[in-house]
C-alpha cells in the first residue's frame, strides 16, 4: 500500500515534517520491492537504518526539551523490534509476515503522527526548541512537561506473534 505525503501530516517543525517525508519515502520503497523481491532486504536495511535514525532524532528532542519521553519512546523501541523481528522471519520464508507488517505501517504511521508527533512538535513549538541546535532559548526556565495521562502507546504496530494469524 503506498503512502503519499500530504499536508495533514505537516506539523511545522521543517526537520520533523522532512523526516516524515523521507519515513514515507522509505516505506514506499520497502512495498514496492515487496518480501519475494531480490532487493527486499537491502530496502528493509535501509528502511530500518532511517527509522531508527529518524527515531532517535525525536528522542533526543524530548530529552533535551524535557518533554516526557517514556511512551513515545516505548513505541519507538515498539516498531524497531517489530521490523527486525520481521526481516528475520521473512529471511527464513515468512513472505505474509512481510507482507502484513508493509499493510500495517500506513495506519501506524496516521496514528503516530496524529498523537504522539503532534503533541511533542506542539510542545518544542511552545517551548521554543530549536530542532537545528537541538537547545532550549537559554533565557527559557525549565520548561514543565505535559501530562503523560493521555498516552496512546498502548496501540500495537504491524505484524505480532498474536495478531500474525
Amino acid at each position: 500500500m503506498a503512502m503519499e505525503w500530504s499536508e495533514r501530516y505537516a506539523l511545522g517543525i521543517t526537520r520533523m515534517d522532512e523526516t516524515h517525508r523521507e519515513f514515507i519515502e522509505f516505506c514506499n520503497a520497502l512495498a514496492d520491492a515487496g518480501p519475494e523481491s531480490e532487493n527486499f532486504f537491502e530496502q528493509f536495511d535501509a528502511f530500518i537504518e532511517h527509522t531508527a535514525a529518524h527515531f532517535n532524532q525525536e528522542n533526543r528532542w524530548m530529552e533535551a526539551s524535557s518533554f516526557p519521553v517514556a511512551c513515545h519512546r516505548e513505541e519507538h523501541d515498539r516498531v524497531l523490534s517489530v521490523a527486525h523481528e520481521v526481516r528475520q522471519r521473512v529471511e527464513k520464508g515468512d513472505f505474509f509476515l512481510g507482507r502484513r507488517l508493509l499493510e500495517e505501517l500506513p495506519p501506524w504511521f496516521d496514528n503516530h503522527i496524529d498523537t504522539m508527533d503532534s503533541a511533542l512538535a506542539f510542545y518544542l513549538k511552545k517551548v521554543g526548541f530549536d530542532t537545528e541546535t537541538e537547545t532550549l532559548p537559554e533565557s527559557e526556565a525549565e520548561p514543565q512537561p505535559p501530562s503523560q495521562s493521555a498516552c496512546s502507546c498502548a496501540m500495537p504496530v504491524g505484524p505480532t506473534k498474536d495478531n500474525a494469524a
